[in-house]
């Protein structure tokens, strides 16, 4: 029986709601952007209301639309639409989600109205023959102009592990064991998963000590790359090895240092303390002594 365990997409919706500033390096890679690390970022809202099916009556069904990730980075919107496999209504749903973003930009008067469509890309997971390198759509009008409206798609199965340390593609990490579903379902050779796992546990503790990753970042994307691991693995036994090559790290968070310095901080006040009530008692027990004598 199939695992109740969070898939993809709910890894991908997770991390951006969580960690939005980690995109900030993603969209610098597949735009072709400078932006710094702290620049600022904004999720919008991805609702919409499309019309969809006629019912019998002759009325419509209103049904909403939402898309994976609506970004802005400082004056530009962004549009991120993250896929397991190629999906033949992809493009249209791409254009139906472009134009719900474009919609909150729009500017308007008597007569005229002006739409800015935002950059997408579509992220594959896995890869398949009919994966597409490219994703177009094609606006037709009534006198006969054509505007394309395209993007390359970002496939993760061609970025290597150094790639994306090297250009700190954090969010892409969780997902690159995914080039080893096979292995990994089969329970056949994992030699290289587990490689790979160790390489980017180690690079990620590596920037987590230069301050690149917070604590908390650090600890969910551990806690990503797992969830993966066991929705893929489904309980076989490849399952406890790969885990524990992420989850045999601790991590302290910053919580966790503020309560160890406090502990620290309240016996080091508590033995000083101590030791002065214990001087005061020692001399009013000596005075007391010396009266009694007397």
């Amino acid at each position: 029986m199939q695992k109740k365990t969070p898939d993809y997409d709910n890894v991908f919706k997770t991390m951006k709601m969580k960690h939005k500033r980690l995109f900030i390096s993603v969209i610098n890679d597949t735009f072709g952007k400078n932006y710094s690390m702290d620049a600022k970022v904004e999720i919008l809202p991805s609702e919409g209301y499309l019309t969809e099916n006629g019912t019998t009556d002759g009325s419509k069904d209103i049904e909403e639309q939402i898309s994976d990730f609506v970004i802005k980075i400082e004056k530009e919107v962004y549009l991120l639409e993250c896929q397991s496999y190629d999906d033949g209504s992809m493009a249209i749903r791409i254009a139906e989600y472009a134009f719900i973003v474009a919609r909150q930009f729009a500017e308007w008067d008597i007569g005229q109205a002006t739409i800015p469509m935002p950059r997408f890309s579509i992220i594959y997971i896995k890869r398949t023959e009919k994966t597409p390198k490219t994703t177009r759509i094609t606006f037709t009008f009534p006198d006969g102009q054509e505007v394309h409206y395209e993007s390359e798609n970002v496939i993760l199965e061609e970025f290597t592990r150094d790639r994306i340390v090297e250009k700190r593609l954090f969010p892409y990490i969780p997902f690159y064991i995914a080039r080893y579903e096979k292995d990994i379902t089969s329970e056949k050779n994992i030699e290289n998963a587990a490689e790979d796992l160790e390489y980017f546990r180690n690079e990620m503790i590596r920037l987590h000590k230069k301050g690149e990753l917070t604590d908390a970042e650090i600890i969910d994307l551990m806690g990503f790359v797992n969830t993966i691991i066991t929705h893929i693995t489904n309980g076989n036994k490849s399952e406890e090895r790969l885990v524990n090559i992420m989850g045999g790290t601790v991590i302290e968070t910053l919580s966790e240092k503020l309560i160890r310095k406090g502990k620290e901080a309240g016996k080091a006040e508590g033995k000083a303390e101590g030791k002065a009530e214990g001087k005061a008692e020692g001399i009013e027990a000596g005075k007391a002594e010396v009266k009694a004598e007397v």
